[in-house]
């Protein structure tokens, strides 16, 4: 009889290891694809910025470095994009691209800011398509943005509680870095309305 319970108790505590385990293996899964959701719209945004640059520069030929910068921005957001794609728990790969990222939406900001001085520009049927589809893939970013951040969120916590912890320590797992938003710190400063 008391062997029968031991076994019972041991089955019972394999059964839970395996558990465990398994959710964490799940957890780190989700949040993989949830950086593989946002690397498909990245991907995207980054096809539709050297368009629009190209139909921005004959309109907007004095303003050479603007549109430079954007596509160095746009090239560096690539490279650190491809680092995070090959490995989501790098934490200092997604710190890089969260960093590139806002370069790139600063850069862009700064050439929709001057496209404002050239109405034909503005009124371009490519640049208008162009600017549709970006504005599209921004929102697609953002959801799979806050995907990817829940999936993490998930992750982790089953990392760090108890008795998560223990196996994560034991396997290797180890936990993943959000992705922060790239907003510039002046962006995100409410705007202050006078009349």
């Amino acid at each position: 009889m008391g062997f029968i319970i031991f076994l019972l108790i041991v089955g019972a505590l394999i059964f839970w290891a395996i558990s465990t385990y398994n959710n964490l293996v799940s957890f780190r899964n989700r949040f993989k694809n949830g950086f593989a959701q946002i690397d498909v719209q990245l991907k995207r945004r980054y096809d539709l910025i050297p368009n629009l640059v190209e139909v921005a520069k004959g309109y907007m030929k004095h303003e050479r470095e603007t549109l430079e910068a954007v596509i160095a921005a746009r090239n560096q957001a690539v490279t650190a994009n491809a680092q995070v794609a090959a490995d989501p728990a790098n934490a200092a790969a997604v710190h890089q691209l969260s960093n590139a990222e806002g370069a790139l939406a600063s850069s862009l900001g700064k050439m929709f800011a001057l496209s404002e001085s050239y109405p034909d520009l503005k009124a371009n049927e490519n640049m208008l398509q162009l600017t549709e589809e970006l504005t599209s893939t921004e929102n697609k970013i953002s959801f799979a943005r806050q995907a990817y951040n829940d999936s993490v969120m998930q992750y982790n916590t089953a990392c760090e509680q108890f008795p998560g912890n223990i196996f994560a320590g034991m396997f290797g797992f180890k936990t993943a870095e959000l992705l922060e938003s790239t907003e510039a710190p002046e962006e995100r400063k409410a705007v202050k309305v006078s009349f």
